[in-house]
C-alpha cells in the first residue's frame, strides 16, 4: 500500500467519525424531548458503516477505506408517562420520551472523538514519512 492510499482510508474514516459524532450530539441534544404521540417522538439515530471495497484497488485487504451505508433509528420502546398536568400530554394523559440512552451516547462520543483523533495522528504520521522520503534526495 502506497503512502497516498492511506490519506484516502484515513479521511474516509474521519469523515465517518464525523458523521458518528453529528449523530450522537442530535441525539443528545433530543434526549429529553417529549411529545403527545409515540410517531411524532424523536427516536435515536445510529450510522452504519461498511468497508468501501472497490475490486479495482482492493489488492488483499491492502487499502480499504470506510463507506457510510445510511443511518437508521433505534428500536428500542419510548417510554410512556402519565402526566395529565403537562401540556404535550394526549387526551389520555400520556407523554412520549425519547429512547435515548444519554449514558451509550456519551460512550458513542467518547469513542468517535477519540477514533477522529487517532485518524488524524495516523494522516500526520504518514505527511511526516512522506516529508522524509523527499528530503532523502537532498
Amino acid at each position: 500500500m502506497s503512502l497516498f492510499n492511506i490519506f484516502n482510508v484515513t479521511g474516509s474514516a474521519m469523515s465517518a467519525e464525523s458523521v458518528r459524532l453529528n449523530t450522537t450530539s442530535s441525539n443528545l441534544a433530543n434526549a429529553n424531548s417529549v411529545s403527545s404521540s409515540a410517531q411524532e417522538t424523536y427516536k435515536a439515530r445510529h450510522p452504519i458503516f461498511a468497508a468501501a471495497l472497490d475490486s479495482a484497488s482492493y489488492q488483499g485487504g491492502a487499502s480499504v477505506p470506510v463507506q457510510l451505508q445510511g443511518i437508521v433509528e433505534s428500536n428500542e420502546p419510548l417510554s410512556a408517562e402519565y402526566n395529565p398536568e403537562h401540556p404535550l400530554a394526549n387526551s389520555a394523559g400520556y407523554i412520549y420520551k425519547s429512547n435515548v440512552n444519554v449514558m451509550e451516547e456519551m460512550a458513542n462520543m467518547i469513542s468517535a472523538s477519540r477514533s477522529y483523533q487517532n485518524n488524524v495522528q495516523v494522516a500526520d504520521a504518514s505527511k511526516q514519512m512522506l516529508m522524509k522520503t523527499l528530503q532523502m534526495g537532498k
